[in-house]
């Protein structure tokens, strides 16, 4: 089964296109932790070049990200990418009605039936995990959202002159909506918030965030992708 896997995958990977999803750096060719480093640091780094600017960064924190995916809107996804209407079908019947139990030394449990997530361990999962999030984008120009698989920095790039238009807070509104649409549960006591502000005269506190109702833990330092910043 895992050859005939591989073979989907191959074809799946040739049919979507190579700027599809460019802030996704995991399951890529050529692509590695070090890039999505690279690039987080670069832009935020870039932005406090400038005079009179700050940088707000979310690190987002799924609960079970992979057996939250609901097969009939990765499909439809899928179809939208242009993908083959009979290898569609194919998915959405490869992943549901899946019969899984826990074996324990002798003892078996009784058998249930999965219609959502992707299988641990399939040679597919981490390409649909990553087309399912495709359209996890950015809205504002001053914001970017990286993903390395289920990691997810959403980075804020703010001046003085913004801090009343907080779009890096719409930009999180608009993140929790689209976890919502796709039964992504935000972890928000595992999410935590890094501010970098290096201005002489900071002209306001910085307000605290909050995502449905809980506030985030605001830190120091973080390991992004097992790396630790501050």
């Amino acid at each position: 089964m895992k050859c005939f896997e591989r073979l989907v995958k191959s074809f799946i990977t040739s049919s979507i296109p190579d700027s599809l999803d460019p802030l996704q750096f995991a399951y890529r060719p050529n692509r590695s932790t070090e890039d999505a480093i690279a690039l987080t640091l670069h832009t935020a780094l870039s932005h406090l070049d400038q005079r009179e600017t700050y940088v707000r960064m979310l690190f987002i924190d799924y609960s079970s990200a992979f057996n939250t995916i609901v097969p009939s809107k990765l499909v439809t996804k899928l179809r939208d990418l242009g993908l083959n209407s009979a290898l569609c079908d194919w998915i959405l019947n490869f992943l549901t009605g899946r019969p899984q139990a826990v074996r324990m030394g002798s003892t078996t449990s009784s058998t249930l039936t999965l219609n959502t997530g992707a299988p641990q361990g399939c040679v597919l999962s981490p390409l649909l995990y990553s087309l399912f999030t495709h359209d996890c984008v950015a809205t504002h120009s001053s914001n970017t959202i990286i993903k390395f698989a289920d990691d997810t920095t959403v980075i804020g790039l703010i001046t003085s002159d913004d801090a009343r238009r907080p779009t890096e807070r719409s930009e999180v509104r608009a993140l929790t909506s689209w976890c919502q649409d796709n039964n992504l549960h935000l972890n928000v006591s595992k999410t935590k918030e890094l501010i970098v502000d290096f201005r002489r005269r900071q002209r306001e506190e910085h307000a605290p965030l909050s995502i449905n109702g809980t506030m985030v833990e605001r830190v120091n330092s973080f390991r992004f992708l097992g790396v630790p910043h501050q």
